[in-house]
């Protein structure tokens, strides 16, 4: 055997160890990290989701160490995977709107009149997640509810800090409001949607919207597993699922902090709740607070937390947190009574399950139609996974019909 052939070998032998390693070490990351409480659903595979995505995170890190790639440019791509066929009912067109670009999916059968429009946020946290992502989903909703869906690729943190996301998808939906009959849609059907960190901007969105003249009104919101304030990380779901993959609630301040200034400095404070001053604290109790929680939902342990005295100069730096642009809970009810009828999906296990709670109560006391569904076995980021091969899971494709059902119902 020759010296190159035997390096060759030691070398492939290097890398399949390696990756034998980051396998393994992601397993146990999981094992040790993550929490599966009973009645969740396929436990098993989203363990094997969580472990995947762990390693991503680590494989990435290491080639930023070795200046090869940033970690956040290598998850970013792994999780856009590949570009799927495209589906053969829907017309199919990359646009922008503005300056900012978008993706339509356009029924292909032919309507007597104009069509429902949805502009859609995709999830991610404000740091991953965007059109290619969240593909399957779109086309599901524009094929099945015969609607047009448009897909906005507003830019990420932590290149692009708060407001840009926000102001992307502002300009998105203004200039699909005007120009609605150029793709087939009717604008007074015009619906907003979002899951998880696209939720938080078409609840935003909508309560600028509500109150801006001059252009058509808003038929619905659709919010999906929405994040919705940044003030309290202490609420019972944020207790009870503080470890269910995937989304940590470490993770979940981290995502608001990369959105607000792209870093993590005081990460602490904001789990402690120091970022928030008493007497804000105390002016939105009657809107955010576990005594709105209904009992139900507290039966898998709830401790009351007493959150630290709020700290001066953490809470002037991150005094945007606690605005209705970063935190909708908190909008004025002036602005919550003008919000159109809405379409809100929880997840039992998810960190994120109480902000839908609550919205969900201040938009009933204001006289705002919602109607509720709740993935009783469900988990954060689970309509991802409605439509794959192994990886399915049936809550996700119950709760993509209830979607629909609700677009048709309009």
């Amino acid at each position: 055997m020759g010296f190159l052939t035997a390096l060759l070998i030691l070398v492939l032998a290097a890398i399949l160890a390696g990756a034998i390693l980051l396998v393994v070490g992601s397993i146990y990351f999981d094992a040790c990290n993550s929490d599966i409480p009973p009645g969740l659903e396929q436990p098993v595979k989203l363990r094997i989701i969580h472990a995947v995505w762990v390693g991503t995170s680590v494989l990435g890190r290491i080639l930023e160490n070795l200046h090869i790639c940033s970690q956040i440019r290598f998850v970013r791509l792994v999780r856009s995977g590949w570009r799927r066929p495209r589906d053969p009912a829907l017309f199919q067109k990359d646009v922008k709107f503005k300056h900012v670009p978008a993706r339509i999916y356009q029924p292909k059968a032919p309507s007597a009149r104009p069509r429902k429009g949805i502009l859609y946020f995709h999830g991610g946290g404000f740091i991953f997640g965007s059109i290619q992502t969240h593909e399957n989903i779109c086309r599901y909703i524009a094929r099945e509810s015969e609607s047009v869906v448009a897909s906005v690729e507003y830019r990420l943190a932590p290149e692009h800090v708060y407001p840009a996301a926000l102001n992307d998808c502002l300009a998105a939906a203004t200039h699909f409001l005007k120009a609605a009959n150029d793709y087939g849609v009717d604008p007074n059907r015009v619906i907003l949607a979002g899951d998880s960190a696209g939720g938080l901007l078409a609840a935003v969105v909508c309560q600028t919207l509500a109150t801006k003249p001059g252009l058509p009104k808003l038929r619905a919101q659709i919010l999906l597993y929405p994040s919705l304030q940044a003030l309290d990380f202490d609420l019972p779901s944020y207790q009870q699922n503080r470890a269910v993959p995937p989304l940590f609630r470490e993770r979940s301040a981290v995502y608001f902090l990369q959105y607000l200034n792209g870093n993590v400095e005081h990460l602490e404070e904001v789990l402690e709740g120091s970022h928030v001053p008493t007497s804000v604290r105390l002016r939105y109790r009657k809107w955010l607070s576990a005594d709105n929680v209904p009992k139900e939902f507290k039966t898998r342990g709830y401790t009351p937390f007493v959150h630290v005295t709020g700290d001066d100069v953490v809470s002037e730096r991150l005094s945007n947190l606690r605005s209705p642009e970063c935190s909708p809970l908190v909008a004025e009810d002036g602005v919550v009574r003008r919000l159109p009828e809405t379409f809100l999906l929880t997840c039992e296990y998810d960190v994120l399950r109480d902000d839908g709670l609550l919205y969900k109560k201040r938009l009933e006391d204001n006289n705002v139609a919602v109607t509720w569904y709740h993935l009783s076995h469900g988990f954060h980021g689970i309509l991802n996974f409605f439509d794959g091969a192994w990886f399915r899971f049936p809550s996700g494709r119950k709760g993509m019909e209830a979607i629909v059902n609700f677009v048709r119902s309009l």
